[in-house]
């Protein structure tokens, strides 16, 4: 199961990659658990200065944009 987190303090933009990330598991069928970050020093400390991110086990995989439920399919193969 893949763990996806997104990170942002709850803002539009925030709630539109969560939204794409959510659009993106159903298209794939696939297993994952998503979350949502809004601590800003837990985000900080991952190195991400611009939100929102997208997270894939571990691995910041977009930062400052949002990613369309396309791209984030290509980000989590």
């Amino acid at each position: 199961m893949k763990k996806i987190e997104v990170l942002g303090s709850g803002c539009r933009k925030c709630k539109r990659l969560e939204k794409n990330v959510q659009i993106a598991v159903k298209e794939m069928g696939i297993e994952a658990k998503v979350e949502k970050v809004q601590d800003i020093s837990e985000i900080a400390s991952r190195g991400v200065m611009m939100t929102p991110a997208l997270v894939v086990d571990g691995e910041v995989k977009s930062r400052g944009k949002i990613p369309s439920p396309k791209q984030i399919k290509e980000l989590l193969k």
